[in-house]
């Protein structure tokens, strides 16, 4: 992402997921844990395989967490794991960064690891693996996020109704264009795998359960909106829709979220929302088994993609102390609340929810 919380946490937006720098820091310092929890095999025997697969009703992704999987500081997969797993034994599956945990309510969830390839490659190698029955499961692909201010704030929390690959094309150096005109183009041939439009109904479907739910918002995240004179960056933390941007490009600035919007419109998309990292390539991978019909993409806001009118773009990518945005913390708990709801919305109904989106009424 573009900076970082008081306390060295992850940030995400302007460069679509931490940035490298911020990322190898982090990692080396043993803060932020992408096969967090995870036991080695010999010491956690998997009996899944012996016995007939599991039967899927949602899995949750998550891309990294903080330290362990509970009693830390949480990170995008923690209140996930408190939620639905404390009672779940691993599951190791080869090719997968982490275990996967499985209740008895047919909800599973690991954690896949950041960018685009690496939490692809965990991605195929669950759904591929035979201790699973993906026939029927719903994916929640969830984590935090960056957002443009002119379209959302800290804390809120979207579903996304478009994926779009910000990496997959042209690109030159504006003093080498026209002046004022994009410097992007698509490459032909890539139609296929640089967008997915999630599907419609089951995108609305979480959106009208999950529009009314309390999120979390806090002092320190309150006042740093004010920074920035845009309407909805000023605004309370909400749940709402629009197109999600992956990449592992850590684009950052008005200029580059100018571009970002640009490409979300040159692709027939919605609005551009929230930056991460890997909901493109996760899509192509459950497209290529299972189909896109029950993807759906939650991401929580943690950042802006860009500074303050009053402020560089370097000034923001490397913020002063307290100069921060604050409000992480609130934002992964509103991510699992938000995403809970709809979890346990469909296991609840599963009769219904096994053949499909259950018609609104």
């Amino acid at each position: 992402m573009t900076a970082s919380t008081p306390a060295g946490l992850p940030l995400r937006g302007a460069m679509i997921g931490m940035s490298a720098a911020a990322a190898l820091l982090l990692t080396a310092c043993g803060m932020v844990s992408t096969n967090a929890n995870a036991p080695k095999a010999a010491s956690a025997p998997n009996t899944a395989s012996a016995a007939a697969p599991i039967q899927v009703k949602v899995f949750i992704a998550a891309m990294f967490e903080i330290g362990q999987n509970t009693g830390d500081r949480a990170g995008e997969f923690q209140h996930w794991y408190e939620r639905y797993f404390l009672n779940a034994k691993p599951i190791t599956v080869p090719g997968a960064l982490n275990p996967v945990y499985c209740n008895a309510d047919g909800v599973c969830g690991s954690v896949l690891g950041m960018g685009k390839v690496n939490s692809s490659a965990s991605m195929q190698a669950i759904v591929l693996n035979p201790q699973f029955n993906f026939s029927k499961a719903y994916y929640v692909i969830s984590g935090v996020a960056g957002t443009p201010p002119s379209r959302g704030t800290i804390g809120d929390v979207t579903w996304g109704s478009w994926l779009v690959d910000y990496d997959l094309g042209h690109r030159w150096a504006p003093e080498e264009g026209q002046p004022g005109e994009p410097v992007f183009m698509p490459r032909k041939g890539y139609e296929q795998y640089r967008r997915f439009q999630l599907s419609p109904a089951l995108t609305k479907a979480a959106y009208e359960m999950t529009r009314k739910v309390e999120l979390q918002d806090s002092e320190s995240a309150q006042s740093y909106r004010m920074r920035y004179p845009d309407a909805a960056a000023r605004k309370a933390p909400s749940v709402h829709v629009g197109t999600h941007m992956t990449g592992d490009t850590f684009f950052h600035g008005p200029g580059l979220s100018k571009e970002a919007q640009y490409i979300a419109k040159l692709y027939g998309a919605d609005d551009y929302v929230a930056t991460e990292m890997e909901a493109a390539a996760i899509a192509l991978v459950l497209k290529r088994t299972q189909g896109t019909e029950r993807i759906l993409s939650l991401r929580g806001s943690v950042n802006f993609d860009q500074g303050n009118p009053n402020e560089s773009t370097q000034a923001h990518l490397d913020p002063k102390p307290g100069e921060t945005a604050g409000g992480f913390a609130e934002t992964v708990a509103n991510v699992a609340t938000v995403g809970g709801t709809f979890v346990d919305a469909v296991v609840k109904n599963w009769p219904q929810w096994q053949k499909g989106v259950p018609v609104l009424r």
